[in-house]
């Protein structure tokens, strides 16, 4: 690795770049749609000279997206969304072969995680990638002088989108934002089939623990939820929803789960995985009315879904049983288990979503980073993803499986669009 290149990084070791890119590789046989736009930008060069600043996790999956955005002639910059997510083989990669700046390393503590963010700030971009909205929210408190240059960003998740909108509807966001995490061809296949499958893996693999027959209470009916519902009961669990809205609620009931209040399902449950992207989902009042041996577990984007403070506070005492496994013991005997600190579980004891769904989430990143680049600046407001875009990543997606569908007939469309047939 160059010099130049070593000064624009800082991973953990560069060594680790050919296994990186066996994976990079590996990963890329699971998401022809990035391929197919990565062919098209390397004719078109959408992105030429484009700065381009992302905070993402830094995965196999991600690197695809990196060079895709690369073939379209953007000159981007990396950092982390969570400091247990990176890949350090994938970031060693994008620097020695690629030549990709990356800021970040697995286990980074929190003074790290921000100097990495500020790195990649000092890109000075024109455009912003975000994973959890730490990268904008950074830009608007430390270098709010830089945001005047930036046409607009691109927000993957739920969690983002919550942050991105209060600071809209406060008159504090500076530029635009797509609401990548809303487009159809994202949330209803990357929340509901990639959060369901990985929370699984990352909870198997920290644990191995058998799910067949366990009490599986999930916090949050969203898509997220959704997917680690379904995937649970596949494996034979007894799902128990908790939610705070009443028409998700009425859907889990009949989808076919028990549903009721945390205070009541903390009694009960085996495994408890949040997903609802707030705070505090899971409180002091619920460990103490957990039975011994309960496991807990966050797939919502920040470690703030379970009050951990309030745990260690009631503990007597704490200790590592196995990696991403945490031991609490409390004073009246009964033993409590947070897995991978609270942390995505999927992504800091697992390898994150499977390629194939983060294809489609990354394909809207893509086309959506395009469309700023030729776009206008728009007002500082939070936009949904333009349904051409939602179409052509879902089109991209079929022709990639080889499946084709039926288009309208002039008169269908003309009956569709005209209000003057009745019965």
């Amino acid at each position: 690795m160059s010099e130049r290149i070593a000064s624009k990084a800082d991973i953990k070791d560069p060594s680790l770049a050919p296994e990186g890119m066996r994976r990079i590789e590996w990963a890329s046989r699971e998401m022809p749609v990035l391929r197919l736009i990565g062919e098209r930008f390397s004719k078109e060069k959408p992105l030429k000279g484009v700065r381009l600043s992302g905070c993402l996790h830094i995965t196999t999956e991600t690197a695809n997206l990196a060079l895709t955005l690369k073939e379209g002639g953007a000159e981007l910059a990396l950092c982390a969304s969570n400091p247990l997510s990176t890949q350090d083989d994938v970031a060693a990669a994008l620097v020695a072969e690629h030549g990709i700046p990356v800021y970040a390393i697995k286990g980074e503590d929190n003074e790290t995680y921000y100097k990495h963010i500020i790195a990649a700030i000092e890109h000075n971009p024109r455009i912003t990638l975000d994973d959890g909205a730490d990268l904008v929210s950074t830009i608007h408190k430390e270098r709010s002088d830089l945001a005047s240059n930036i046409l607009g960003g691109t927000e993957e998740t739920t969690t983002g989108l919550v942050r991105l909108r209060s600071m809209a509807r406060a008159g504090k966001l500076k530029y635009p934002i797509i609401a990548v995490n809303e487009a159809e061809s994202k949330q209803f296949f990357d929340n509901r089939y990639g959060t369901g499958q990985s929370t699984i893996d990352g909870i198997t693999r920290a644990t191995n623990i058998l799910w067949a027959g366990k009490k599986v209470v999930v916090c949050g009916y969203g898509w997220c939820g959704r997917g680690v519902a379904m995937r649970a009961r596949g494996l034979g669990a007894h799902i128990i929803v908790t939610e705070v809205e009443p028409i998700r609620a009425l859907e889990a009931v009949m989808d076919g789960y028990s549903v009721m209040p945390v205070d009541e399902a903390a009694k009960m449950g085996d495994i408890f995985i949040t997903v609802t992207g707030g705070i505090n989902a899971i409180d002091k009042a619920h460990f103490a009315s957990m039975k011994d041996g309960a496991i807990l577990a966050n797939s919502g984007h920040f470690n703030v879904e379970i009050n951990i403070p309030a745990l260690e506070e009631m503990a007597k005492a704490k200790r590592r049983l196995r990696p991403f496994v945490d031991e609490y013991s409390l004073p009246d005997g009964r033993h409590i288990f947070l897995l991978g600190e609270g942390r995505l579980i999927n992504l800091t004891a697992a390898e994150g979503h499977p390629a194939s769904v983060m294809d489609m989430s990354f394909a809207n990143q893509a086309l959506c980073v395009e469309y700023l680049a030729k776009g206008k600046r728009a007002e500082p407001m939070v936009y949904p993803v333009p349904k051409e875009i939602d179409r052509e990543v879902g089109r991209l997606k079929l022709f990639s499986m080889g499946i084709t569908i039926d288009s309208l007939t002039a008169e269908q469309r003309k009956y569709l669009e005209s209000w003057e047939s009745g019965t």
